[in-house]
């Protein structure tokens, strides 16, 4: 393979790749997982830093750049060990001396402004956690963005002047109006030159050299959102909503990150070295639209990454996912290997997007036109007409009855197996021969905001004064009767539903949480009932947005999660004993989640599969290791112990039902199963969502597609996935269709299926992935 790079670790990563051609306007590189995204710029950072020991560098914070800090410091502990030397002669640094990292000058990139820096969720602490603590740098060498080091008017603290942490930009421009705003205007335009004091030292320094950086969905880098001036600088700005989307897990909340304002190093300051190497890095299926954008477009405002074409040594770095939609990538899909009754299909329902043609209009010349359809075996009149019968089969499929099936669902979080298939679970549960079961598989605390349990803690108080939670006068309520009757919960809130009582559904959560609170705390009385809840709402109120709970506050949280999980399948009649909260232990709530452990985390499921012995098992299919991560490792998790059962039992007949829900989608000829969606389908998933995630209905933490609750943006998925196969099938099919599921159909879920081999051998894969990473 021709040689095309400089850097020795780029060359040998790129010839793994088993890339063909690479037309993007900036050059970039592929692995197959998350974790080898982090060991290739691990191992690239290292090769720079041996070569410049005093360079500037400037390193991502986030989740993204786990693996990557993971392996840099595993090589350096472990240079010359023979699992140290064996990477490094894998990758063309064997004979590479280990690079002194204390000389180097770090420049922090962005942060929230205003935020202590003691906060976990700051940049600053993540900074001095991470890389000057963690890769043994200098702080003296480094340029830091501390919210608390930047003057402000009189020297006063950031809250004397920004009390409600809102700074109103609109100064700037406008005179003001009180001696408060003054203030606040004064301080507005000494943090506008504090950011241009720390641009100066920067340049001072010669820029940066050496620049990782993730980017968003937006396409931002740093905090450069969509629309960022190409020469911009550092400075003091506003986000947009898909920045503030993703913030919202770092501050607590999109409550709390829609109003907090950043400090960013720009895109000029990012390219002011134009030998410097510049990495942007990405994982997952959810990047590949951005990643096309950024990488295929000319320079351009709407892809701020677009800018490091300024830069010879500016590269993107991608998993096979986040690069599935490049033009390189779908070239050598399709000329790579046999060709396939997929490829067949995906070429023409993309031809129909390409052209806006419906399947029946597309004639032979249109095929033969198209770089992808020309190169179906055999093409004729009739290849179109060929992938109709193979896409209406997989509809026909979706709408086959279950029986007799023992169907195990798994969720990674709460709401995801609504989300994914509620539409396909609507007639499983119909059936009163199958035995349904749904499993979450971990806590799901962090969804839950310090404020809605503040407010939750206030009604329990008020509801016990009032003496409207008759169970605690029960005699044996704190001994034993807390932990009984959850069927009841259930139904008492569902009956207020119906009743449409708001005050009684209020009382049932309550009822829920006080339950769990006597667990959790073994209370022992009334009295000491209000003692608890009056220091954890004390504890809550005094903690930060986005502040790590206490082990008992986490568990309370993800109670209340689970209750809400349980009334949803409730609206069905599954009972609570059928609804199984697995709480694996890698879910801790920390900026890396740990991995999958055999004891912890596989058995507890392997447990449940001979426990029930399903006959369907249904999971969130995300193979790669990229965000949300969880999903990844649950699936982990599950592919173990699979894998583990299947050496017990025969399990040639087991089902194992991949779906996608608004983190990713399937392609129509990726899926086995398209799934009718009735208008009924969408009330009943828009009811419960809104009557049962009460933690969720504001949609504290949400999806950075879309500014609303999670269903509506499912909703909208399944509608666009219904027009894409209207193109192939025509309108006229569904509303002339002789099945009445047909003709009520308004939008369609893509499902996948595997056999337990199948899945096991997808799962090989990832165990290698994982067996490889040596910490």
């Amino acid at each position: 393979m021709e040689k095309r790079f400089e850097s020795r670790v780029e060359q040998a990563f790129y010839e793994l790749s088993g890339m063909q051609e690479m037309t993007a306007q900036i050059p970039y590189v592929t692995v197959d997982n998350f974790p080898k995204l982090g060991l290739m710029t691990s191992l690239r950072f290292l090769e720079w830093a041996e070569q410049n020991p005093n360079g500037v560098i400037s390193l991502p914070t986030g989740k993204t750049p786990e693996y990557f800090i993971k392996y840099t410091q595993f090589l350096l502990e472990n240079w010359d060990n023979e699992k140290g030397i064996e990477i490094r002669s894998q990758y063309g640094l064997g004979e590479m001396a280990k690079p002194d990292l204390s000389g180097l000058q770090f420049v922090q990139i962005d942060e929230f402004y205003p935020i202590d820096p003691r906060q976990h969720n700051s940049f600053y602490n993540y900074v001095m956690k991470y890389y000057i603590e963690g890769f043994g740098l200098k702080e003296e060498n480094a340029l830091l963005i501390n919210s608390e080091e930047i003057p402000l008017v009189d020297n006063k603290s950031f809250l004397e002047v920004f009390p409600d942490y809102n700074i109103d930009l609109s100064l700037r421009y406008r005179e003001a109006t009180s001696e408060v705003e003054k203030m606040q205007q004064d301080s507005i335009f000494m943090i506008d030159n504090w950011c241009t004091q720390y641009e100066q030292k920067i340049r001072e320094k010669g820029g940066i050299g050496f620049f990782l950086g993730g980017i968003g969905p937006d396409g931002h880098i740093a905090f450069n959102t969509r629309g960022s001036d190409h020469y911009s600088t550092t400075r003091l700005t506003k986000t947009n909503f898909e920045t503030q989307a993703v913030a919202a897990g770092d501050l607590g909340g999109i409550e709390v990150s829609r109003n907090r304002l950043v400090i960013t190093i720009g895109l000029d300051t990012i390219t002011h070295d134009k030998d410097a190497v510049s990495i942007i890095f990405a994982a997952g299926e959810a990047k590949a639209d951005i990643v096309k954008g950024s990488l295929e477009s000319k320079p351009d405002a709407v892809y701020p990454a677009s800018v490091l074409q300024r830069q010879k040594n500016g590269r993107f770095y991608l998993t096979t996912g986040a690069a599935c939609k490049l033009a390189d990538s779908v070239n050598q899909y399709y000329k790579e290997g046999e060709w396939t009754q997929t490829k067949t299909e995906k070429a023409v329902i993309d031809l129909c997007q390409k052209l806006n043609k419906y399947g029946h209009h597309l004639t032979l010349e249109d095929l033969k036109a198209d770089p992808y359809t020309s190169q179906i075996p055999n093409l004729s009149e009739d290849t179109v007409q060929l992938v109709i019968d193979a896409i209406q089969n997989k509809l026909e499929k979706g709408m086959k009855a279950d029986n007799d099936e023992v169907v195990y669902h798994t969720g990674p979080h709460h709401d995801d197996i609504a989300l994914g298939i509620m539409p396909y679970i609507n007639r499983q549960v119909r059936s009163a021969s199958n035995e349904i079961h749904f499993s979450v598989l971990t806590s799901g605390f962090t969804a839950v905001t310090n404020g809605f349990i503040i407010g939750v803690l206030k009604e329990c108080q008020n509801f016990i004064s009032n003496d409207e939670v008759q169970m605690l006068e029960y005699p044996d309520f704190f001994e034993v009767g807390y932990d009984k009757k959850w069927d009841k919960d259930v139904s008492h809130f569902l009956n207020s539903v119906a009743e449409r009582n708001e005050n009684g559904k209020r009382r049932g959560l309550c009822h829920r949480v006080i339950r769990s609170i006597v667990g959790i705390w073994k209370v022992q009385d009334k009295f000491h009932l209000n003692k608890v809840i009056a220091s954890v709402i004390g504890e809550l109120e005094s903690s930060y947005d986005g502040g790590k709970n206490s082990p008992e506050v986490q568990k309370m949280k993800g109670m209340v999660r689970e209750f809400e999980e349980e009334l949803v399948w409730g609206h069905f009649g599954v009972p609570v004993n059928n609804v199984h909260h697995l709480r694996l232990g890698f879910y801790k709530g920390d900026i890396f989640t740990e991995l999958p452990e055999k004891n912890r985390d596989m058995l507890p499921v392997l447990e449940e599969f001979r426990k029930y012995k399903p006959t369907t098992i249904s999971l969130a299919m995300d193979p790669e290791g990229s965000g949300p991560d969880t999903h990844y490792k649950v699936l982990q998790a599950i592919a173990g112990a699979v894998k583990e059962w299947g050496e017990e039992e025969d399990l040639s007949k087991l089902r194992i039902i991949g779906y996608r829900n608004v983190w990713f989608k399937y392609h129509p000829a990726d899926a086995d199963y398209i799934v009718p969606v009735s208008l009924n389908s969408l009330d009943v998933l828009e009811n419960s969502f809104t009557e049962c995630y009460m933690s969720q209905v504001n949609a504290s933490f949400p999806s950075y597609e879309y500014d609303g609750k999670f269903n509506e943006l499912t909703q909208k998925v399944w509608v666009q996935q219904l027009k894409q196969i209207q193109l192939l099938l025509g309108k006229n099919f569904f509303y002339e269709n002789d099945h009445p599921l047909v003709r009520a159909t308004h939008g369609l879920v893509y499902m996948k299926e595997m056999t337990a081999e199948e899945f096991v051998t997808m799962a090989k894969d990832l165990e290698k992935a994982v067996e490889e990473n040596p910490f």
